[in-house]
């Protein structure tokens, strides 16, 4: 039997105090962490599946001290809130009802039926918090190996009991998969059309994952290729997937973490009110929508003065505008932004009257040393004295 190997996390005085709370016998951790474990990757968290009611568990771990929050009660999950980080426990459940965007559930109290409602093999491992032994139901742990992402049983049927599970399925395949699997790619195809019936938020949500990871490239033209972007994203044509893979190689270049926002910005055409539309339709941030629209004004100038660019537009929108226009975005490196050593009032002690005309001549000074590279206070006393009337 595979056995999670040992690592930090399992070794955690904190998480050993919950299972205790909890009884070993009635614990398994599952999901991520197992599947992230076993590839030698870091974990960010933590999931336990339990056969306890939700009411057991909140008393179990008030009675050992552990302060939780019923953070999705009716779906059965607890958060335990422990000193070195929360852990979500969640009662063994099965599906009662689907529609495709949301599930009414009912408790159950085996852990295969559990597993058989999760959505790919490779997430349906659960591992004994003491014997670190892994039940796989699935063959999750040899998908693993062989890079294969597989949904459980059939894959119409996982897509139909929640939609979101195609864009799922496709950031699960950029992370962890070598080779597209059939089944799960003609179900995405032929479903496509059932992620009209997503909210926003969830979309928007799905794309900035896929679009964070290394490498999203090939999968973008594969969604392309299957009708799926269409669907999401129609304003991602070929030109702008071409343009993901340009970028990618760009950031790689010039040492440049991945960005979901740069990426997104790539696959739309760089017009600002499409970068807003688009912003309104995924329920993005405010912040998010401003960096889009700016990103969408680039042009091939931008490379020419980098640093004003930066003055104006920020280091981050820069930074964007540069890699999406081929730029070095070199300069941009531990720049900050100076302050103009030139203020209103000594305008005005130049005898210019209150008003207008002084931001106007200060807007002008500002204008001229950004063009001439910030130069000293010095520099800008004599391009004041020449603005002045």
């Amino acid at each position: 039997m595979t056995k999670l190997p040992e690592a930090s996390w399992t070794k955690r005085a904190d998480l050993a105090q919950l299972v205790a709370a909890l009884e070993p016998g009635n614990a398994r951790y599952v999901g991520g962490a197992v599947r992230d474990t076993l590839l030698g990757k870091d974990i960010h968290d933590i999931d336990i599946a339990t056969s306890l009611l939700p009411a057991d568990v909140i008393d179990r771990c008030k009675e050992a001290g552990i302060r939780t929050v019923p953070t999705g009660i009716d779906h059965g999950t607890v958060t335990a809130i422990l000193p070195d980080g929360p852990v979500e426990i969640t009662t063994l459940r099965r599906d009662v009802s689907t529609d495709g965007r949301r599930a009414t559930v009912s408790f159950a109290t085996e852990w295969k039926e559990d597993a058989s409602r999760r959505d790919f093999t490779i997430n349906a491992l659960y591992a004994h918090p003491e014997t670190l032994e892994i039940s796989d139901y699935f063959g999750g742990v040899e998908d693993l190996e062989n890079g294969r992402v597989r949904f459980i049983g059939d894959a119409r049927e996982r897509i139909r009991e929640d939609h979101l599970r195609i864009l799922r399925y496709f950031r699960f395949q950029t992370r962890f998969g070598d080779a597209w699997d059939e089944e799960a790619t003609v179900a995405s195809s032929e479903l496509a059309s059932t992620l009209k019936g997503l909210s926003r938020e969830r979309v928007g949500w799905e794309l900035q994952n896929l679009l964070g990871l290394p490498d999203p490239s090939p999968t973008v033209f594969k969604m392309r290729e299957l009708g799926v972007m269409q669907e999401v994203l129609p304003e991602c044509g070929t030109r702008e997937a071409e343009k993901l893979a340009e970028l990618v190689r760009q950031e790689r270049e010039y040492g440049i973490a991945p960005d979901a926002m740069r990426r997104l910005a790539a696959i739309i055409p760089p017009v600002p009110s499409l970068a807003q539309a688009v912003s309104a339709r995924l329920r993005l941030s405010r912040a998010q929508r401003e960096r889009l629209s700016c990103v969408a004004e680039r042009d091939a100038s931008d490379s020419q003065q980098p640093l004003a660019l930066a003055y104006y537009e920020g280091v981050e929108c820069a930074r964007d505008r540069l890699l999406l226009t081929r730029a070095d975005p070199g300069a941009l490196e531990d720049w900050e932004a100076p302050q103009l050593p030139l203020k209103g009032g000594e305008i005005v002690e130049r005898g210019v009257g209150k008003g207008p005309q002084v931001a106007r001549i200060l807007q002008m000074v500002e204008r001229r040393w950004v063009d001439e590279g910030f130069p000293d206070r010095t520099r800008v006393l004599a391009l004041l004295d020449e603005e002045l009337p």
